[in-house]
């Protein structure tokens, strides 16, 4: 492929052949994996940051961290669980998505491991679309929560019934999805259950 055409293909922001080939190659390598450390793999592969946490104790340090390190002032979580994190961490949040949030801490619905993709719906983020998110999404979700492929999640998802708003995310290096912006810095807090 000519610098030219790889160029224009990150600046137009369409997939570029040796990064899609990358993942198709990874997923190849782990297809014999066990579902959790695929989609690890290919979560990071893509850009996700990946924090594996024994416990609500851990979960609740590692976010602790995150929030630090990224030096986070507004949080919008709605979330009545995520919550009490936030309230013993002393991070201010709201409740609704405002533009003064530089960070957002949701759950999922599930964690795709053919390709490292997160599946949100109006249960995580309300009726907001994904592409208006904050910069930072720290979300958590439970081992449990890791499907195989898209299909095994629709499936899940249509015996659960009553789910809208179905959308994925997927890291900052990911070319799967229409990024919600070039710096956005993906977050999982993955628990056992």
């Amino acid at each position: 492929m000519s610098l030219f055409k790889k160029i224009v293909g990150k600046i137009l922001n369409q997939p570029d052949e040796e990064d899609n080939q990358d993942l198709v190659k990874l997923g190849d390598q782990l297809k014999n994996a066990d579902l959790d450390y695929k989609f690890a793999q290919l979560f990071t592969h893509s850009g996700g940051f990946f924090n594996y946490c024994a416990d609500e104790a851990e979960a609740l340090q590692t976010l602790n961290h995150i929030l630090k390190i990224e030096d986070v002032k507004s949080v919008f979580c709605w979330d009545h669980d995520l919550k009490n994190f936030l309230d013993v961490v002393k991070v201010p949040y709201t409740k609704e998505l405002e533009l003064f949030n530089d960070a957002a801490f949701i759950t999922c619905e599930y964690l795709i491991a053919y390709d490292g993709r997160i599946m949100l719906s109006h249960n995580n983020i309300l009726h907001y679309h994904s592409s208006r998110l904050p910069s930072k999404i720290i979300i958590m979700a439970n081992v449990s929560q890791i499907v195989t492929n898209l299909n095994d999640a629709m499936s899940k998802i249509k015996r659960n019934g009553n789910i809208r708003n179905l959308t994925s995310i997927s890291g900052s290096n990911s070319k799967l999805d229409t990024p919600n912006k070039d710096n956005t810095k993906l977050f999982l807090l993955l628990l056992e259950d």
